[in-house]
């Protein structure tokens, strides 16, 4: 594949707890320059990096990371705070105890309420396939196809697991027309990101992927 191509993929990442603003710039600075689709950055640099980049490249932030356990309310607001300081793009985590509970329906209706509160940006919906059993990936791949949200993803990165090619095939055969997917978490090389691309990722979340395509130059 084409590392141009490749690239166009790329949410560029930096969600590390100590991210400062240097780091989110250089983010930003290596965003733009590689065209990648956006930078996936903590919710309190959003209005830096949204003034930063000047509506270049798309800013896309985390709503109830990294463990998906705050109420509904919660992330909505954190929703509406995003959008309100500039954030284009949402990723947000399912509450994985109400798939365990088997209460499929409030994890609907809670997607649909942060998708509403995204007022038309897009809404990616992380469901921490490393803590699901196949049958719970297969019930969320249900959940989210039915659900407003434009993507399906299948990981945070601070759940001990991330993206792999089995669960990526399984998204591919279980989500509906529509429903994107998005690989993050553990992409290790460029060789990785093309079979999550062919295995129909539309997506990658990767901190790495950019310095590893410079590298391979």
């Amino acid at each position: 594949m084409q590392k141009d191509f490749i690239l166009s993929h790329v949410d560029h990442t930096m969600l590390k707890q100590g991210a400062t603003w240097a780091d989110i710039q250089r983010i930003c600075d290596e965003g733009l320059s590689h065209k990648t689709a956006s930078v996936c950055i903590p919710p309190s640099y959003v209005a830096d990096a949204a003034a930063y980049l000047k509506g270049q490249l798309a800013v896309c932030t985390v709503i109830g990371f990294p463990n998906g356990y705050q109420t509904t309310a919660v992330k909505v607001a954190e929703t509406k705070d995003a959008i309100a300081h500039g954030a284009d793009e949402i990723d947000m985590v399912i509450n994985i105890g109400w798939v365990k509970d088997g209460k499929d329906q409030k994890v609907l209706e809670e997607i649909n309420a942060v998708k509403e509160a995204c007022q038309g940006r897009i809404l990616k919906v992380i469901v921490e396939t490393c803590l699901l059993t196949e049958e719970e990936k297969i019930r969320m791949c249900d959940v989210v196809s039915r659900s407003e949200a434009e993507y399906i993803k299948t990981s945070t990165g601070f759940a001990g697991g991330g993206a792999t090619f089995a669960d990526v095939e399984l998204f591919a055969k279980h989500v509906q027309p529509g429903t994107k997917i998005k690989a993050a978490g553990g992409i290790k090389s460029v060789a990785d990101a093309e079979k999550f691309l062919e295995l129909g990722a539309e997506r990658l979340g990767t901190s790495s992927l950019v310095a590893m395509l410079d590298q391979k130059d």
